[in-house]
């Protein structure tokens, strides 16, 4: 079946000398792989590799024969374009880190509007704005909720976050926890918008912390969730 969808790139993987194998996120289809043959030979082809990169977000007519099979390509644009993204070297190493948990944590081939609609006006935030420090991780912690294991705002005093049970509690488990300032900045970032942020600071030492903290909450609630690569990188950026 043909048909034209807006899709965020997850991955694009070199598959031998001249092609690639793209993963994207569509807002037709859910998660979707591609084969693109000769792509990265033809100069002349309507489809290029640089339309690949994480993140971006393209307008795809593709053919889905929905057999599990890697699906085709028939044409690309560009839908909403970036313009700091990919140049700024932190938003690049946010998208870099995000795209691997999204990839991560994106398993099935559903139809998602409003999981797609949060991912491109947050994408689109990212791009348009300077504040960015803090940015992931808002975004990991309202992805959480399109996976269904938000966190509920705390009732009363609460000490402790337990993370495997995704819950606020008064007294210690033996579960992974977040506390003391690892908590505050977890329960302040709660319920914001991303225009919040600028009114929100972080250490760097905490920042990192909270950010593994996050990781590690996805891992203990998405089956297959896997620690991305880029996660050195982007500490090492925020270095």
């Amino acid at each position: 079946m043909q048909l034209t969808t807006s899709a965020l790139v997850l991955s694009a993987l070199k598959y031998g000398d001249t092609s690639l194998i793209v993963k994207a996120y569509t807002a037709s289809d859910g998660l979707k792989s591609y084969l693109l043959k000769g792509v990265l030979a033809s100069k002349k082809g309507k489809l290029k590799a640089a339309y690949f990169q994480p993140l971006t977000q393209l307008e795809l007519t593709v053919v889905h024969k929905n057999k599990g099979t890697l699906e085709r390509i028939k044409e690309v644009k560009l839908l909403h374009p970036y313009y700091t993204i990919h140049s700024d070297i932190v938003k690049n190493s946010l998208v870099l880190f995000l795209a691997e948990i999204l990839a991560n944590s994106i398993q099935g081939e559903e139809k998602d509007t409003a999981l797609y609609d949060y991912l491109e006006k947050a994408l689109l935030w990212l791009d348009q704005n300077d504040e960015v420090a803090n940015f992931h991780l808002l975004f990991m912690i309202n992805l959480s909720r399109y996976f269904g294991f938000y966190p509920e705002p705390p009732e009363g005093i609460s000490n402790y976050f337990d993370l495997a049970e995704g819950e606020f509690i008064t007294t210690p488990s033996l579960n992974p926890l977040l506390e003391k300032e690892a908590l505050h900045h977890f329960k302040t970032l709660l319920g914001i918008n991303f225009d919040g942020l600028n009114t929100i600071k972080i250490p760097k030492t905490q920042r990192k912390s909270l950010v593994q903290s996050l990781v590690l909450y996805f891992e203990l609630h998405l089956h297959g969730f896997r620690i991305p690569i880029s996660l050195a990188v982007l500490n090492a950026v925020f270095d």
